[in-house]
Parts: structure tokens; sequence; C-alpha cells
């Protein structure tokens, strides 16, 4: 019944839908105490929904394979997150609404935790210069790949636009030390491998 309502709000968020305690158990067979016991209160179902996003996040970032190249794998967390948006766009638009807490923060940062994990596997590479902070080059790289996410998952842009995405994470990635061409070949092959569009 948890999971049947949370579905049941992310898909009233994705047809604009009012979500009161009366509209998420129409038809549903249940009652509005239903809400209570699952979730305590509506702010109770807003903090699971935030929870349940990244928790689907988690899941495709895990599902990342660790390989010999570490500026692939960054890259490959940042399809991930393109494809978290675009499977849930939903969910995406609650995950980062920090009005609501969650119920577990930690699965908030096990995600970025993976790309700082990608980052310092780069430094010690020599693909990115030492002077750079495994966290920092997250953060940017989420940064990037958040703003193209939400243009396309939840805004205005078409999925072409998704053919940007390698152009500006070689453009950070270069920045911070990596070699032009290896670059381009670790981030095209990521794009390439994701099913994202690519130019």
């Amino acid at each position: 019944m948890r999971s049947m309502l949370i579905e049941r709000a992310g898909q009233m968020l994705r047809t604009r839908e009012p979500i009161t305690l009366r509209s998420l158990v129409a038809d549903t067979g249940y009652s509005t105490m239903a809400v209570y016991t699952h979730f305590g209160s509506m702010d109770g179902l807003w903090t699971a929904l935030r929870q349940e996003g990244h928790t689907r996040m988690g899941v495709l970032f895990r599902a990342v394979p660790i390989t010999d190249d570490p500026v692939l794998d960054l890259a490959a967390h940042a399809t991930a997150y393109i494809h978290n948006a675009l499977q849930h766009p939903d969910l995406y638009r609650v995950m980062f609404d920090a009005t609501f807490g969650l119920e577990d923060d930690q699965a908030a940062d096990d995600g970025l935790e993976c790309m700082v994990q990608a980052a310092a596997r780069g430094i010690d590479a020599g693909r990115f210069a030492a002077e750079f902070a495994p966290l920092d080059l997250a953060v940017q790289t989420w940064a990037v790949t958040h703003g193209l996410a939400a243009l396309v998952a939840t805004g205005p842009q078409s999925h072409e636009t998704l053919r940007q995405g390698p152009i500006l994470l070689e453009g950070l990635f270069e920045r911070v030390g990596d070699e032009p061409d290896r670059c381009r070949a670790s981030v095209n092959r990521a794009w390439q491998e994701s099913g994202l569009p690519h130019r």
C-alpha cells in the first residue's frame, strides 16, 4: 500500500493534479487513514517521495561498473544521473526540495560519494591535477549534470539537448587537468554506452 501511494503521488505530480489526502486515496479503496498509517502526515508523504527519488538514483549509481578509466567512470555516473531524471521526472522534481527532510540522509550522500570516489581515482591516476579536491570535482560534475538533466526532464528542452553533455563534461575535465584527446575518448565512450543522444 505504501509503494502504491508513493507511485500514485508521483503520477499526480506528473499530471499536475493537486495532492490532498482525499485525492491521493480517491478510487483506491483505501481511506485517508492509510496516509497517516504509512507516512504520519502529508509532510511525511513528501519526505517519502524525496527518499524514493534518492533511493532509485542510488540503484542506478551502484550499477555503474568501476573500470580502469576513472574519467569514463565519472562521466558514466553523470549519464546514470540523467537516466534517473528521465525515468522518474516526477520524483526528480521533489528530490531536491529541502523543505522536507529525508528518512535517511545517507541515501543522498551515497550518490555524491560515487562521484567523489571516481574523481579521487582520476587524481591518483594523474588524469586530474592533484591540486583539486575530489569532492570539488564531484560537486562540479554533479552541478553540470543536474543543470542538463533539469532542462530536459522537467524543463523546456528536448532530448537532443543532451548532446551538449559530453562537451560540457570535457570542458570541466580538461580544465582540471585531463589531456583533451584522452578526455574526449573517455567521455564519448560513457555517453555512447549510456544510449543518450550524442554527437
